[in-house]
């Protein structure tokens, strides 16, 4: 036999095979679906057993009665029912809500306790006092905060210092002054 020969017979077996493996799957997976399909149909068959069986014993068939004492009478009977299924419900309200209370407050705690929780690194964000308020007011409230706008006038007192120091004024302007002959000259004038 030759090369080529014995390299072209294995793979229609390979072939074969697939199409056997996968003719297997489908069968398989045809039958699970009718499986499940029987056991929806038991199900559901149950449940509604289950739901006639309840009304059956919870709820007798009504019969109306003919005169109006006896119409009264289950008028009254029907409201008590109502009342013991009310309040029934309120208590089943109030246990619901004391036990998710209960059950909120031990997450708290578990959370607490594994301590997982991180203060985020908070960053120093310079804003104005205007742009803060924007912020926290919201955009539709305009408030313009000029701090400097409320405050008192204060007038500053000459003292002594200070109406010397500008009597002398700039240095250089004395140095220019005093430079030169009619620098000394005024020089030996203020001295007499």
């Amino acid at each position: 036999m030759s090369l080529e020969a014995l390299t072209l017979s294995p793979v229609p077996a390979m072939q074969k095979r697939n199409r056997a493996i996968t003719a297997r799957r489908q069968h398989l997976k045809s039958v699970m679906l009718q499986i499940a399909a029987t056991e929806l149909e038991k199900e559901e068959s149950r449940r509604e057993a289950e739901k006639q069986n309840y009304l059956a014993e919870h709820c007798p068939p009504l019969h109306i009665p003919g005169s109006m004492s006896e119409v009264q009478e289950l008028c009254k009977q029907l409201h008590a029912k109502i009342d013991a299924a009310e309040e029934e419900k309120y208590d089943m309200e109030v246990r619901v809500q004391k036990s998710s209370k209960e059950l909120e407050d031990m997450n708290q705690k578990l959370f607490d306790l594994r301590g997982k929780f991180k203060r985020p690194p908070l960053r120093r964000v310079r804003m104005s006092a205007d742009a803060m308020l924007k912020a926290l007011l919201g955009s539709k409230h305009k408030v313009c905060m000029d701090l400097r706008a409320n405050l008192k006038q204060v007038k500053k007192e000459d003292t002594e210092k200070e109406r010397d120091l500008r009597d002398v004024g700039d240095w250089r302007k004395n140095i220019e002054e005093k430079s030169g002959m009619e620098g000394r000259k005024k020089m030996f004038e203020s001295e007499s």
